[in-house]
């Protein structure tokens, strides 16, 4: 027996391991879970023992009781569903009939200080009892769906109704056995369509989830162990402490521990706009997703996943992934005039035929009329009527190009995939392409064009630097260590005397308090201790300082404000300095004029400069200021300077100049003042050495807002660099850009970059440093906070736009010449010499293999040599009109040629002839696509070794057609060919090539070619109309 409970001992003991400076409820919850643990195992072990005599079975040497048994005891103290139930209708009264939010924390065995126990048994017993920290979401759509969407396309219903004539007409002219092979292979044509379609789309909405899982795992801040760490948002636990700040997703339903003027937006839950205000008096309770609006505090985690209103809400909604693009929308309307156009020569090709045919000009193989009035047997008029109907129904087959919606499916989904290796993941598809038509980009300097990697250079007490700290007076030394460590919502850890200290927060916050640590041996611990913060008001970018009143242990009759913040504005707060031996002094001019010479020194060399003031006043004082919860801001003492260095990130400044070399002009808007502003941008390529604020090329927010609306839309152009600015001034340079008609992509990190974010054409926001509201207002989150990405978007939304361009050229180029070669011969002889299943196979060539092949085209370097792709530029450009027209003629006239001479000029019969111009058509199409890879380059074969996929489509569609004349003969209505017409058919094609490179020396205007037309047909009615 006693073996058997030494087995059981042994098993919890990674259970019981437990840190020794746990907290009183933690250590009370502690011995219940040991006792309660205990008492189970003795009872099970007894338990088996009987079981033991009574069976004469042996006991297992390790028992499977451990956790199951517990889990239920763990927290019996506790009603989940009642704690539940308080947050959830905010009911103060019942919270305090549970013991308050003390109460809560010891009966989840919470330290309000040190948080959880964050060993992984615990954390693992809490997931059990109280569920993980994730919803479920809606099953994911399958490939069924997608394949059933795919047949609701007007197009692929008509190319199936086609289809169904086709194959009903075929056998009822030529039997079952060998009538199927029209009908039947536009049928095998549109489900590969639909095929290749469903598949894309089911690959992309699985893209999708696994990117909205990525963009879900927000990481969090907790205190666990009496040390604050970063952990996903899916590991916090019921009890665990979280720290939250401006800007920061509630990552689960919880109660307000501590904190200073949070204010939360819960307009994601109760739709209302306005701001709630949360403390522990009054509102404790907090809600999972919504979002900190101003302030900072810790919460204490009640409930998770599941069972927050949160997760039962979002259970219920799935992403819609079933977002058109401009670009795919104005490419159905392509599709769907070209489709009109093909069944309007359709319709003109049948009613001609049926004249033809009913008014005698038609002859047989015999020379005879092939009708013949009442003499002609109504079988043979069925038959004759069918053929006719069949030739017009190819002619619709080929005329509409339902490979352009799959083109651009297929681009968007291969271009989202490698822009998430280049670190962009895409949150709007649309984002893709309007990047290629970017004009101006707006970006944040800290973190995107910086390392974000801060460290104090410089530190001034007074007018004097100050190399060693040792120099400082005592009082003057308390007095900065008060304003760092009491004033941050950053914080410090440090395992043991021995180990390296662990900073948290901003990386400013966390530069700071590095520097007092290190250099100035701030305890931040005993600080804290000591001294009782009164009142708070948090940082953001619009005020851009943050202050603190706090009362010391020792002495309640003084109050100290302390302010840290942008250097010009503390200063402008100031009235008196203490200088490095402690003495206070006023400012008068002169000394101002100094302060601001140092600030602006620090400032020229890139350095962020940050200064501390402080005030005493009585408690009396500050209780009568009180009721007006704002901290004094005149007649402040200035403390000191500090400068912080941010470097520019390696390679940002070749990334700005390939953005300006693309024509995008960068516009640097920051919070830093104009000198630093100035150097950064000069450092970073945006601002060239002799620009500077005479040429209005450098400004500052409130001179921008400032002025009037002619005014900013006269000067926005010629800004580069804007400091000093508000979330506000940002907007408002978005929006004076658009009015002028720039495309605008805009970067940000903050929760109050949301407006400019939403109202940028393309949102950008950080990955790294951004908040989950600028995250969610934003377009594409740069992961990894680089420029470097940013200009890397900007390639790959110009190539989505290339590649579809490409893609339009070389199907139009086909359709264009399949039309008209069809409809003359049909007018002119009477038949088609292409039949509907070599036009099918043509068009498998376009849509699905010409498809993956240039859609699949990287980006490259000529790419950013072009301006930006203007938003109302038509899709066809005078460029590739010039090169399908070219290319389409050319094939008419050869193919037209071989219809009417061909049996001439080979010696061959009517079959060979027609599958000479099948196999030169075919051939054409695979040396166009090298065409098509450039649209203005005339070397087409450059950088082909790299696009793999490329080099393989052209070799499949070579091996098929081959394959398609020589060994499918009934089929594809084919016959065998000898080498001789193989080099023929190669050589005639080939000429493409050559004519390609020599159609590219022509030059074109830069006026749409269409609207010529519109010119004529203009001119035209004004004509008619004056003769009227």
């Amino acid at each position: 027996m006693s073996n058997i409970l030494h087995v059981g001992l042994n098993c919890i003991e990674p259970i019981l391991d437990m840190p020794t400076n746990r907290s009183i409820p933690n250590k009370r919850w502690h011995l219940a879970f040991t006792a309660i643990y205990s008492s189970r195992a003795l009872y099970s072990l007894l338990n088996q023992k009987k079981k033991k005599k009574s069976r004469k079975l042996p006991v297992p040497s390790n028992p499977s009781f451990v956790v199951l048994n517990v889990k239920p005891e763990a927290f019996s103290s506790i009603d989940h569903t009642t704690l539940t139930a308080i947050v959830n209708q905010k009911s103060f009264n019942k919270l305090l009939e549970f013991g308050g939010i003390e109460g809560v924390a010891d009966a989840l065995g919470t330290g309000i200080k040190n948080g959880i126990d964050g060993s992984v048994n615990n954390v693992a017993l809490r997931q059990e009892a109280f569920g993980l920290n994730t919803y479920q979401r809606p099953p994911a759509k399958r490939l069924f769906h997608f394949v059933v969407e795919a047949f609701k396309d007007l197009t692929i219903l008509i190319l199936l109704f086609c289809a169904a004539l086709s194959l009903g007409f075929g056998i009822k002219e030529n039997g079952a056995k060998e009538g199927w092979y029209d009908g039947g292979s536009i049928f095998v044509a549109v489900l590969l369509v639909i095929s290749v379609s469903a598949v894309s789309n089911f690959r992309q909405n699985r893209q999708f989830e696994k990117l909205s899982k990525v963009s879900n795992n927000i990481k969090v801040d907790v205190v666990r162990n009496g040390h604050r760490q970063q952990i996903s948002i899916f590991e916090v636990v019921v009890g665990d402490v979280v720290c939250l700040k401006i800007g920061d997703q509630v990552p689960a339903d919880g109660l307000f521990l501590d904190g200073h003027s949070l204010q939360v937006d819960e307009s994601s839950m109760t739709g209302e706009s306005d701001h709630v205000e949360i403390n522990s008096h009054h509102i404790p309770f907090l809600f999972s997703g919504t979002k900190v609006a101003d302030g900072y505090a810790q919460m204490l985690v009640t409930s998770v996943g599941m069972n927050t209103t949160w997760g039962e809400m979002m259970s219920t909604i799935s992403r819609d992934t079933n977002e058109q693009t401009p670009l795919q929308a104005r490419l159905n309307k392509l599709t769907s005039s070209i489709g009109k156009a093909g069944l309007a020569v359709a319709f003109l090709v049948l009613v001609v035929l049926l004249v033809r045919y009913f008014t005698g000009n038609t002859e047989v193989e015999n020379g005879n009329q092939e009708f013949n009035g009442s003499n002609t047997k109504a079988d043979d008029i069925v038959n004759s009527v069918v053929r006719i109907i069949a030739a017009a129904v190819t002619i619709v087959v080929v005329a509409i190009p339902e490979g352009l919606p799959l083109a651009v499916t297929l681009t968007l989904a291969y271009s989202m995939k490698r822009m998430m290796a280049d670190q962009a993941m895409v949150r709007k598809l649309s984002a893709c392409e309007t990047m290629g038509s970017a004009t101006t980009i707006c970006t944040d300097k800290t973190g995107t064009l910086t390392l974000n990697q801060m460290k104090v250079t410089k530190f001034w007490l007074g007018q004097d630097p100050i190399e060693d700290s040792s120099l400082i007076s005592t009082d003057l030394l308390n007095l900065i260590q008060q304003g760092v460590a009491l004033n941050t919502t950053g914080s410090v850890y440090r395992a043991t005397s021995g180990s390296n200290y662990e900073f948290s927060g901003s990386p400013t916050e966390k530069a700071i308090l590095s520097w007092a640590v290190l250099e100035l041996d701030m305890e931040m611990k005993i600080l804290i201790k000591d001294f009782t913060i009164l009142h708070v008001e948090a940082f953001n970018s619009e005020k851009k300082r943050s202050g603190v009143s706090i009362r010391s242990e020792a002495d309640h009759n003084t109050v100290h404000m302390h302010w840290k913040g942008a250097a010009e504005m503390i200063l402008a707060m100031c009235s008196s300095y203490y200088d490095a031996s402690g003495r206070m002094k006023d400012i008068d001019d002169g000394e101002w004029m100094t302060f601001e010479q140092i600030i602006q020194g620090m400032a020229a060399s890139s350095l962020r400069c940050i200064a501390f003031a402080h005030k005493q006043i009585p408690e009396e004082e500050h209780e009568i200021r009180e009721t007006s919860q704002k901290l004094e801001e005149d007649s402040l003492t200035l403390i000191g300077l500090v400068g912080i260095k941010d470097p520019c990130r390696p390679g940002v400044r070749r990334a700005v100049e390939d953005c300006q070399y693309a024509g995008v002009n960068v516009k640097m808007i920051t919070g830093d003042n104009v000198f630093t502003a100035r150097a950064i941008a000069t450092e970073c390529g945006i601002l060239r050495p002799h620009q500077d604020t005479n040429n209005e090329a450098v400004v500052e927010g409130e001179v921008f807002r400032n002025y009037t609306p002619e005014e900013r839309m006269e000067k926005v152009d010629k800004i580069r660099v804007m400091a000093r600015s508000s979330p506000f001034d940002k907007l408002l340079m978005v929006q004076c850009l658009k009015q002028k008609g720039h495309v605008v992509a805009v970067t940000g990190d903050g929760t109050n970059d949301a407006p400019a974010l939403k109202e940028a054409d393309i949102g950008l926001s950080m990955g790294i440093q951004g908040t989950e509201v600028a995250k969610e207002c934003s377009d594409i989150i740069i992961l990894d906070d680089n420029f470097d990405s940013v200009a890397t978007v900007l390639k790959w939304g110009r190539c989505v736009y290339d590649n579809i361009q490409k893609f339009i050229q070389f199907q139009l180029t086909v359709n264009v010449a399949a039309l008209v070669i069809n409809f003359v011969a049909a007018i002119s002889a009477g038949e088609v010499p292409l039949t509907a299943v070599q036009l099918l196979w043509v068009n498998l060539i376009m849509d699905t293999l010409g498809a993956l092949a240039l859609a699949t085209e990287q980006p490259t370097k000529e790419l950013m040599e072009r301006p930006p792709v203007g938003r109302t530029e038509p899709l066809i450009t005078n460029i590739m009109w010039r090169n399908l027209l070219v290319q389409a003629l050319y094939q008419i006239a050869v193919l037209l040629t071989l219809q009417f001479k061909g049996e001439s000029i080979f010696g061959v019969n009517e079959k060979v002839k027609d599958t000479l111009i099948f196999n030169t058509f075919v051939f054409y199409q695979v040396f166009n696509e090298f065409n098509a890879r450039k649209l203005e380059k005339k070397n087409v074969f450059k950088g082909i070794h790299k696009n793999k996929l490329f080099l393989g489509i052209i070799g499949i569609t070579i091996i098929l057609q081959v394959v398609m004349v020589e060994f499918l003969k009934k089929f594809a209505d084919t016959e065998r060919l000898n080498w001789g017409q193989w080099g023929a058919c190669l050589g005639i094609a080939a000429i493409s090539w050559p004519l390609g490179w020599v159609v590219k020396c022509i030059s074109v205007s830069k006026k749409p070619f269409l609207s010529y037309l519109r010119w004529q047909e203009h001119h035209f009615l004004l004509y008619v109309c004056t003769k009227i």
